[in-house]
């Protein structure tokens, strides 16, 4: 955002409109579905949702997790998580250990199948990320960065500043 609350269009962003609003509102639900249709393909071939791709990603992201922070991070309920992971676990895609420093811990890691699935799942993302960024620009990726992080909650934004600064 410029001084002075307008976009490089002049548009005032201190003012929007309820039209303007529900604009904003109907892309983020066109671009959701977007964002997700490849990786939807991708979990029916192996009869998985949308929870195992999170899961998935974020061991992925944080090799060693350990189920309470993986619950952390997705806001879950444990009965939820768990059925996901005893499913990952199950097909071989997730490995579950006894944490090294508390046993009562499981830590979460993935295995080489599971790898090659995450990674299938996050470049169909990544592509279609890529691909927008380059069009709209780096002030809009900055700004888009900046209006995703003030619509998380407090706890969510910690999670994700949290993953940032991990790696």
């Amino acid at each position: 955002m410029q001084d002075g609350g307008t976009t490089g269009g002049g548009e005032n962003l201190l003012f929007l409109t309820d039209e303007q609003l529900r604009k904003g509102i109907e892309a983020m639900f066109f671009a959701y579905r977007g964002f997700t249709a490849d990786p939807d393909r991708i979990l029916a071939e192996h009869g998985y949702g949308r929870a195992h791709h999170r899961a998935l990603h974020f061991i992925n992201r944080v090799p060693g997790t350990t189920v309470s922070n993986l619950l952390d991070i997705l806001g879950v309920t444990k009965q939820s998580l768990n059925r996901v992971l005893r499913t990952l676990v199950e097909d071989g895609l997730v490995d579950s250990r006894v944490g090294a420093r508390d046993r009562r811990e499981r830590q979460l890691t993935l295995t080489e199948p599971g790898r090659v699935l995450e990674r299938a799942l996050s470049e169909a993302q990544r592509a279609r990320m890529r691909a927008a960024y380059r069009a709209a620009g780096p002030q809009a990726v900055a700004g888009f960065r900046q209006v995703l992080e003030a619509m998380m909650d407090e706890g969510q934004r910690r999670a994700f500043s949290g993953l940032r600064e991990g790696g």
